[in-house]
């Protein structure tokens, strides 16, 4: 197992600033683009919780109820409620595996595909709305650091 890097040694308690930090900072331009993209989905009946699983399945054309609760960064029971409300505006069903019924494998409704496919274009537009001024180079290179960061991250979390 890698080990995580050292920890850098730019914020000091003595000066430390809420405001200024890089989490703060990336939180705030997640809920501006979560908001955003809910005001234009919001025409369609999404919200960003139900959007959000949609689209993974409509990527994987199928997951478990636990791989979309862990990929949703929601416990399962929140994301059983959640799959309750999509279910009954038919977006998607939930098929019990023939191998091991204790496995629920979640698969789009062909209106969950309707649902979603004006999704990618919105969130498009909300993510290059976001990054207005920006180059092609400093696009990629905030990618590559947002990369690491989440890297270190699971690094840390393993290393617990």
């Amino acid at each position: 197992m890698t080990k995580p890097p050292q920890p850098a040694k730019f914020y000091q308690p003595a000066n430390y600033c809420a405001e200024e930090s890089v989490g703060y900072l990336m939180k705030r331009v997640m809920l501006s683009i979560v908001l955003q993209a809910d005001r234009r989905l919001d025409a369609l009946g999404l919200t960003s919780a139900q959007w959000a699983p949609l689209l993974k399945l409509q990527a994987s054309g199928s997951c478990t109820v636990a791989e979309l609760a862990r990929w949703s960064h929601v416990d399962a029971g929140a994301m059983t409620r959640l799959l309750d409300r999509l279910e009954k505006k038919n977006l998607c069903k939930r098929v019990r595996s023939t191998d091991d019924r204790r496995v629920v494998q979640v698969e789009l409704t062909p209106e969950g595909e309707a649902a979603i496919k004006p999704v990618p274009a919105v969130l498009s537009e909300v993510m290059n709305a976001h990054l207005a001024g920006f180059s092609s180079t400093e696009w990629q290179n905030l990618k590559t650091y947002l990369n690491r960061m989440v890297e270190t991250g699971e690094l840390l979390r393993d290393a617990q």
